[in-house]
């Protein structure tokens, strides 16, 4: 991939907790509009990965760049547009729905952050219950409320940590709808998975991490999925029950 092309690069990328390695010289590049599905093993250092492009967390050396900004060195100049959505709704209970959104949008600066709010709510569908407080949401409102406040900054970047884990069947159809859209308006993103088809079906690229280090990474167009399969198998299913 030419430089000049990269949205976002991931250079030798290295991450140790206490003498354990988390990954290993994991090198990427996506360009811009690219959906990247990431399968790999328990433990393998996808979500890790995320954490430290989402400046969560410092990688013990190797460096990420988002449009040849460093992100170690320059974490604000891409904050604002990022979108993470995770095994954590970070909503906040005591506060509307509404609240939440606005609270979020002030945050990343969003031009009007009270109609980008009502926008979104009516999208995953909880307008009417725009003034009920979090915490009297059952699990698949808060679920649709995760998804639209990852949603609130239009993220140019969006980091999904197993986005359909215990997502009910509404709210997957919401954020598959809302995937389909991002990706027509040429919206970046990485998805950690270990639903295959969900992965295969969304994915422009496909990577395997296994044991800290890449192991594959190819075009999706590119792939025989029978034997994408059968690798699938041998590093992700293979590693977790070996």
């Amino acid at each position: 991939m030419n430089e000049m092309s990269q949205f976002l690069a991931v250079n030798n990328l290295c991450k140790e907790y206490g003498g354990c390695r988390a990954l290993h010289r994991v090198s990427f590049g996506l360009r811009k509009g690219d959906f990247l599905s990431l399968f790999g093993p328990n433990g393998a250092g996808k979500s890790t990965l995320l954490q430290i492009i989402s400046t969560l967390v410092s990688p013990s050396s190797g460096r990420v760049e988002i449009e040849g900004f460093d992100l170690q060195e320059e974490p604000e100049h891409f904050k604002k547009q990022l979108g993470v959505i995770s095994h954590q709704s970070l909503l906040y209970g005591h506060m509307t729905a509404r609240e939440n959104l606005i609270f979020y949008g002030s945050l990343y600066q969003v031009e009007d952050p009270a109609e980008r709010a009502d926008e979104l709510l009516r999208t995953v569908e909880l307008y009417p219950r725009r003034h009920s407080r979090v915490s009297r949401f059952s699990r698949g409102m808060c679920q649709r409320l995760s998804i639209a406040r990852a949603l609130v900054n239009d993220p140019s970047l969006l980091l999904l940590d197993e986005p359909f884990s215990g997502l009910d069947q509404y709210a997957a159809a919401i954020l598959t709808e809302q995937l389909g859209e991002l990706r027509s308006r040429e919206r970046t993103v990485i998805m950690v998975t270990h639903n295959l088809d969900r992965g295969l079906a969304a994915a422009t690229r496909i990577g395997i991490l296994t044991g800290g280090r890449l192991a594959y990474l190819e075009d999706r167009d590119s792939i025989n999925p029978s034997a994408f399969e059968e690798l699938y198998f041998t590093h992700v299913h293979g590693a977790c029950t070996a």
